[in-house]
Formats: C-alpha cells, structure tokens, sequence
C-alpha cells in the first residue's frame, strides 16, 4: 500500500472510532436521561400524581423508546385519571391514551400478567365486555394453576350480572330457585358452553373450576358459598350446601358453622314472601349453627352478636315467646359485648409488646 493510501485508511479508520465514541457518547447520554426522567415519573405515580408523571414518562420515551416500563405505567396514569361515564373530549381522549400505551407495553412485552389486566380492566371501565373478557381469559389461559385467577375473572363476570336479564329470552321459563322463590324448571333443561352461559353463570363456572382442581379447598367453597348469598343471586339454599360442604371437610370449623347461622338467619329475614313455616325452620337452624361454632370456639365473637340478632328476629316471629326471645337475645348480646372487649385488649396488648 502507498503512503498516501495508507493515509487516507488511517484517517478513514481515526473517523470511524470517532463516530463511534460520539454515537456511544449520545446513546449513554440518552439512557441516562431516560432514566432521571422515568425515575422522577415513578416518584410522582407513588405518590397518585399521574397528571405530573405522563409528561416525565413520555420525556423518559423520548431519549429511549424501547423502555417497556414507561409505556405501562403511561397506560397505567392515563387509565387511572379515565372517569367511567363521563362523556367529554378529554375523559375519551384518556381511554384512547390508555389503550394505545397498554397496547403498546404489550407488544413489546406480550407475557406480562400485569399488563394484561390491566388491558382488560380498561375494556371493563369502558364496558366493552367482549374485549375484556378476551384479556381475562387470556390469563387463564397462560396461568391455569392459578387459582387466584380464576378468582380475578369471577369478580370481572359478576360486574355483568345484569346481563342475564337482558339475555333471557321472552318467555322463558326460569331455571333456578333465587331467593326463595318457588320457580318452575323448564321441561327441558339443556346444558350450555362456556359460550352461551351468562356473565353470572361464568361467574360461577370459575369457582366451580376452582374446586374441580383441588376438591378439598375450603377457600373455594366459601367464595361460591358467598357468591350464590350475594346479589343478584340471594340463593341462600344453594350456598347452604357449600357452607356444610366446609363443615364436611373440617367438622371442627367454628368460623364455617358460624356463616351457616347467618346463612340461616338471612333465609328467614330477607326473604319477604318465604311462608312462616319455612322461616321459623331457617330461624331454628341457624340458632343450632351458630351454637355449635360456640361450642367448638367460645373466643369467637360473631356467633354470640348473631344469636342477639336471631332470637330478635325469632321474638316477632313467634310472639308468644317474645319475652323469653328478647330476654336470650340480652343476654347473647352482653355475651358478645364481654367477648369483643376481650379481644380488643388483647389485640391492644399485642400491640403494645410490639412497640417495646
């Protein structure tokens, strides 16, 4: 090689490190100042301050945009500032905000559970049930084990309980006993796909999955016990079934047969037309419950305040007892009164050992 070509490759060379050194030298810069900003966004999104987090975030965006956490958390700000229902330019311009960034997280990040909530968390504000539903299934999709998912999606089914009415076709027939009405079954009850049930239906399903997997979790039985007492449903009966399910399981579970003297008690107050046969029989029941959690546990506050509460009920139920009925349900209520005092010191107590 020549002098001067080895010159000009010497030169050519000298450049090439130089250029180098510079595009190190930005990009070193560029994550730096993505980091103080993203950090300083991360501050103001602990603290709620979503409105002063989004212009750090989308500063942090600007020097790197492939940090994946920023257009999470930018989703995150925008979603947490949406108003459901509020109609204005600027509430929608958020639910678009949101979307495009979780989207966006997404992509970049497809297995990440939390971004994948959050997603259909958004739908869920919007009230796009189908779209949610796709994300929340997902989950169970990617995590089947998981028995807390499936707890996660019942919540998201039983916020569309009022779907089912619209989805009754006029004239059907109903097809369960809900809060102690008597209804006729139809002749022919067909079992439904996952796909034709009602969002109060899937909301069930995804208990039962729960104790398909592991017959003997308690926690299940409980969830569905408590799902079937809440509305929409009030079905008092089927939820019955779960709690004694429990007491199967474990016959020395004092807190399941104080739920199953509330469970009876509710039966007999709640229900307005249920004959007085039936819930003097609900009333008596729940009386024996609630005993026998205080047989098995006389620490336990609860059943002493719901024994004051049903014989209460019992006393204008049954007015020719009414005095002997108030009298048991004094004498329940000062029982629990001495029990919840006897907890709080000792709780105050524990505490303040803790301190010292």
């Amino acid at each position: 090689m020549s002098k001067k070509g080895l010159k000009i490759a010497v030169i050519l060379f000298l450049s090439f490190l130089f250029l180098t050194f510079v595009s190190c030298e930005k990009l070193k810069i560029s994550t730096l100042k993505a980091n103080y900003h993203f950090n300083k966004a991360n501050k103001f999104f602990q603290d709620e301050m979503y409105r002063k987090a989004i212009p750090e975030y989308e500063l942090a965006l600007k020097y790197n945009p492939n940090l994946v956490p920023a257009y999470h958390y930018l989703g995150e700000c925008y979603k947490a500032l949406y108003r459901p229902g509020l109609k204005t330019e600027e509430n929608k311009e958020r639910a678009k905000k949101a979307l495009e960034y979780l989207k966006k997280a997404l992509e970049l990040n497809p297995d990440n559970r939390d971004i994948i909530l959050s997603l259909g968390d958004m739908y869920n504000k919007l009230r796009d049930f189908e779209n949610a539903e796709k994300f929340y299934l997902k989950i169970l999709e990617m995590e089947p084990d998981k028995v807390e998912n499936y707890y996660v999606v019942a919540e998201f089914y039983k916020s569309y309980a009022g779907q089912e009415d619209k989805q009754k076709k006029e004239g059907e027939k109903p097809v369960r006993v809900v809060g102690g009405k008597v209804i006729e079954e139809p002749e022919e009850k067909k079992e439904k796909t996952f796909e034709e049930m009602t969002p109060i239906e899937k909301a069930e399903e995804m208990y039962k999955r729960v104790i398909k997997m592991n017959p003997n979790n308690i926690d299940a039985y409980a969830r569905l016990a408590t799902f079937y007492e809440d509305p929409p449903l009030h079905d008092f009966d089927k939820a019955k079934e779960y709690w004694k399910k429990i007491i199967e399981i474990d016959p020395n579970n004092a807190v399941a047969y104080s739920h199953l003297g509330v469970n009876r008690w509710a039966k007999s107050y709640r229900i307005a037309n249920l004959p007085l046969k039936e819930k003097l029989k609900a009333a008596y029941e729940g009386v024996e419950a609630l005993k026998k959690a205080i047989e098995l546990n006389p620490d336990l506050a609860e059943p002493y305040a719901w024994l004051k509460v049903l014989y209460t009920h019992l006393s204008k139920l049954e007015p020719k007892k009414e005095v002997e009925y108030k009298s048991l349900a004094d004498e329940y209520g000062k029982k629990w009164e001495r029990i919840r005092k006897k907890v709080e010191e000792r709780k105050r107590l524990e505490a303040e050992l803790k301190i010292k």
